[in-house]
């Protein structure tokens, strides 16, 4: 979190891998659990075990409890950190802001921290659902103001990370994820400096929800690796751009191994527009930075041809 709220060090973070690898696009380097820090859960982080908070949000009270979000005071730093990258940049790639969907956001505060089953949530919605849309509702009020500060302060596109979508049946998933994330994306400033902010939308396990996240609004659509591009693009291509989805695993093969499945993808793809090559998730902090380095330019070495 030190890293998170010094803005030069955020910075630094941010264009690293830009020194090291010819990548498209930076991405702001933040945690997706600032919104719920600076609402007053006390984040931290124990060591092994990911993060975790002082409180927790068990009832209506607890809910009710909770203040409206100050972004340009509660989160200046996220603001004053993609100001200095944007001007770092310096024009070199756009730069991607983002934040957590509220169902996201609201595991972590509820279960205290990462969860395998997200009990104490699901009983919430299923049993007290009234508490649950009312916490989620406040939450998606601080992240579309979250992303508009971040829009406003030099952000040239956005993306929504629900992270733990995929955990919930599909109808729980229309009214206590998908729901908010649609009014989020219709509360968000689409045009800024005389260009068009597009918006991101990825749903871990999301697959069988693609073309109901495609009606959002949103103008990309994430896919983690469990997708096949090539059914993706049937169901939903058209409608909006696909970014993915190569397993982060893959970076533990070797350099020819991926290879091999960047081709693959691509392939499944096909040609013409509307595919960012990325991976399905998140990097792991151990993978070979030669390794992603094979991916990056296996990526620039096969794509052309697939481009109109």
């Amino acid at each position: 979190m030190s890293l998170c709220k010094n803005p030069d060090l955020a910075c630094e973070v941010t264009l690293q891998p830009l020194r090291r690898f010819p990548l498209d696009a930076a991405i702001l380097f933040s945690d997706i659990l600032t919104i719920p820090d600076a609402m007053g859960l006390g984040l931290y982080f124990e060591t092994g075990e990911g993060p975790k908070f002082k409180k927790t949000i068990r009832t209506a009270a607890d809910v009710e409890a909770i203040g409206p979000l100050n972004v340009s005071a509660d989160l200046g730093y996220v603001l004053d950190a993609v100001r200095v990258i944007r001007r770092e940049l310096n024009g070199q790639v756009p730069l991607i802001g983002f934040s957590g969907s509220p169902w996201t956001l609201a595991t972590y505060m509820v279960e205290g921290g990462s969860s395998k089953d997200f009990r104490h949530l699901k009983r919430m919605i299923y049993d007290e659902p009234q508490t649950a849309h009312l916490l989620l509702d406040k939450l998606a009020t601080a992240v579309t103001d979250y992303l508009n500060q971040q829009i406003l302060a030099g952000a040239q596109a956005v993306q929504i990370f629900d992270t733990w979508g995929g955990a919930l049946s599909s109808p729980a998933y229309q009214e206590f994820s998908l729901d908010y994330m649609t009014k989020i994306v219709s509360g968000l400033i689409r045009e800024h400096e005389g260009r068009t902010v597009p918006v991101i939308l990825f749903t871990k396990g999301g697959g069988q929800w693609l073309e109901k996240i495609a009606n959002t609004g949103c103008d990309a659509l994430g896919l983690d690796w469990t997708v096949e591009l090539n059914d993706a693009r049937k169901r939903v291509g058209g409608q909006v751009a696909l970014q993915g989805n190569m397993d982060p695993a893959m970076l533990y093969a070797s350099p020819a191994r991926i290879r091999k499945e960047v081709a693959r993808l691509l392939e499944s793809y096909g040609h013409g527009n509307g595919h960012v090559f990325n991976l399905g998730h998140g990097i792991t902090p151990d993978v070979k930075p030669e390794n992603a380095k094979a991916f990056i330019e296996a990526v620039h070495e096969l794509s052309p041809p697939y481009h109109q």
